[in-house]
């Protein structure tokens, strides 16, 4: 218990203040802090007793007074020297000794007077290593502890300038080159960056990083912050937080691009099985597809048969040939899924050098295939069909725009493009017979181009229907053939769907607008290893099989039928779909990645048009009471969601604006009026 008048030390706050004790008020002190005398009440826990009030002494209202009195300078000049200060550290160190305040006092000043003990109470309290003060009492550390407390010293002073070191720069706001970042400065960087998209949660940050988001007042806004890394050149703007979190982040490894390159060397030696394989280098073989493709999966042929009949080949590029199944290569391209198609460019499934080396149908070489062939009865539907492993020679690679002309004009030294139009033409009217929903509309994909945002508009041009046409008649033979040989395949399927009256769709306008009202209706696909009917397709079964270069799920099939032929045990159906759901989870993460990175290419297109307005269609409301519906702007080929005035009806005509666009704050508003 303090008295009134006890000179005592105040703990309350960082910095170790003296006292005088005005008065007792309950648990409570009433006190003078310092030499201005301020008043203050505080708890007894915040209070240090340093010197009683002598006897007979009146107690002093403040510090300069009897028995107090010494100034502020004179205090200062009391102050323990380094040398008093280490000598008393030897002397205590040595005895191993404690000492109370009056006794360290006197040694340490040879004296015991109010102003030696509060100068020593303060230097006890300041930064000081060499004793250790708690509860009154005093001791030496020792040597190993004072060591290792200068280390630490010495370390926050480092971190210290480091931290001030991070701050500038941040200040300074300009780009920040790796070298100006030491070790420990660049995993900061890498915190700060975490945080900032999202990855790390501030609470689960190193101290100094609090300390300095805390300085820069970035530390409770992570969209201020990513803009500022952004500025610093320390986030790419473009960098999807998706893609950092996936294995497609780093690549393949050096040890499985040195595989790959070894394949590739080893893929002019005879493999097992080649001797079996039918050679259809005969056959006027043509593979179509976007002028900067590269791993070229497909092609078609014509063969005309006897009697005015015709074969639809469609040949499917082998990587099973070289990929070994279970081999490391294998197991990463699993692992993936699928390739994946970015703004920026293509992801492959399997290295490179292998996508768009051997495993590609490469014109003017003998190339591995699977090859199917079909033929169409009058009506279109399969009349017969063949899968077998194959050596093809496409004779050159078209675009879809030569592949356009060619069949407009049908000339007569290459009129099979025509024939096999015709022909696929009248498979595509089958399947319409058969419940097909045919909604071809042009497409629009953003695009990365030097770092600049751009839209391609895909048109549904004759060469591309007839080639997705001949894709899902070879997925329809595929799917034949895992049921004639009731073996297991990864089966793809669509429950039937309810859809609009029609009457009730030719109230709609064609195109988008009716295309909306019946995609509303369907459901999602599934996958199974048993044959069910693709509602959309119009198709009993269908398996997905002229993609293995980029689907891992067409490779499998493609085993499951060499297995099959070959007299060997394909995959059960419990195996099959062990692996099926291994594969799907990847396919659908890359899937989300691919809608993420449309995402932002289309908020950066449209922040670069802010300014520009377009004519579009009302198709549906997604959320009637937020007053959000989804549009179609037919000039950029793409649907999009929109605030729309109440009371639209699909087919209403709108004036879009943006509202919004931030591809930093993953954000794009649009308004139709």
């Amino acid at each position: 218990m303090f008295h009134a008048g006890d000179l005592v030390g105040l703990l309350e706050t960082r910095e170790p203040k003296l006292a005088v004790v005005e008065s007792v008020q309950g648990s409570k002190y009433r006190i003078r802090v310092g030499f201005t005398a301020k008043q203050q009440v505080v708890a007894r826990r915040h209070l240090e007793l340093i010197y009683s009030l002598p006897n007979g002494d009146d107690p002093p209202s403040r510090l300069g007074v009897p028995p107090w009195s010494f100034s502020e300078p004179e205090l200062d000049h009391a102050r323990p020297s380094r040398r008093e200060w280490a000598s008393a550290w030897v002397l205590l160190s040595e005895s191993d000794e404690t000492l109370a305040l009056d006794a360290f006092a006197d040694l340490v000043c040879a004296a015991d007077r109010p102003i030696h003990r509060v100068a020593c109470w303060l230097a006890l309290h300041h930064s000081q290593w060499m004793f250790r003060f708690k509860q009154g009492v005093i001791e030496a550390r020792s040597s190993d502890e004072l060591k290792h407390l200068r280390q630490e010293e010495r370390r926050q002073r480092l971190n210290q300038a480091r931290r001030q070191a991070c701050i500038d720069l941040f200040r300074q706001g300009e780009a920040i080159q790796p070298d100006r970042l030491d070790h420990q400065q660049a995993l900061w960087m890498e915190q700060i960056k975490e945080m900032a998209t999202g990855r790390l949660d501030y609470r689960t940050l190193e101290d100094e990083v609090k300390i300095i988001l805390k300085e820069l007042h970035l530390d409770n806004d992570t969209i201020d912050l990513y803009r500022m890394l952004i500025k610093l050149g320390q986030i790419d703007p473009h960098q999807l937080p998706a893609m950092q979190a996936s294995r497609w982040s780093s690549g393949f490894s050096p040890e499985l691009e040195a595989l790959a390159r070894q394949l590739v060397a080893d893929s002019e030696t005879t493999k097992p099985g080649d001797e079996k394989r039918l050679d259809l280098c005969h056959l006027h073989c043509v593979t179509i597809d976007d002028v900067d493709t590269r791993d070229i999966d497909d092609g078609l042929s014509l063969e005309r048969k006897d009697g005015g009949s015709a074969r639809i080949w469609i040949h499917v590029a082998d990587p099973g040939r070289l990929i070994e199944a279970g081999s490391a290569l294998d197991q990463e391209a699993m692992a993936r899924g699928s390739s994946l198609y970015l703004a920026q460019g293509i992801q492959s499934m399997f290295p490179s050098c292998l996508a768009t080396g051997p495993f590609s149908l490469r014109s003017g070489r003998r190339n591995p295939a699977w090859s199917t062939w079909v033929e169409l009865n009058p009506d279109g539907a399969i009349e017969a069909y063949g899968i077998i492993r194959s050596w093809v020679k496409p004779l050159y690679k078209l675009s879809y725009e030569d592949a356009d002309e060619l069949i407009d004009l049908a000339p007569p030294e290459e009129a099979d493009l025509a024939d096999l139009d015709h022909l696929l033409k009248r498979r595509k009217h089958w399947r319409e017979t058969n419940g097909a929903l045919m909604m071809e509309l042009p497409e629009g994909r953003f695009r990365c181009r030097d770092n600049k945002a751009s839209l391609e508009i895909t048109e549904p041009s004759p060469s591309r229907l007839m080639v997705a046409e001949a894709m899902i008649l070879a997925g329809a033979a595929a799917a034949q053939f895992g049921i004639d040989h009731s073996v297991a395949m990864p089966f793809r399927s669509q429950l039937p769907a309810e859809l609009p009256s029609p009457g009730e769709l030719d109230e709609l306008p064609e195109g988008a607008v009716r295309f909306a009202a019946i995609k509303r209706c369907l459901s999602r696909g599934l996958m199974g290893t048993k044959p069910a009917a693709h509602f959309s397709l119009g198709l009993p079964a269908y398996v997905q099989a002229t993609s293995p270069i980029r689907r891992y799920g067409d490779l499998i099939v493609q085993r499951q039928i060499l297995a099959t032929l070959n007299n060997d045990l394909p995959l059960s159906e419990d195996d099959l779909q062990d692996l099926v759901n291994q594969v799907d989870h990847s396919t659908r993460e890359g899937i989300g990645i691919s809608r993420e990175d449309q995402r932002h290419w289309q908020q950066v297109w449209f922040e670069s048009h802010s300014e520009d307005h377009w004519q579009a269609d009302f198709l549906r409301w997604l959320r009637p009471q937020d007053r959000l519906g989804l549009i179609r702007i037919d000039a950029l080929a793409i649907d999009l969601p929109a605030e729309c005035p109440a009371g639209c009806s699909p087919g209403d005509d709108l004036t879009v604006e943006v509202i919004a666009a931030d591809s930093a704050c993953d954000q794009l508003k649009l308004r139709g009026r």
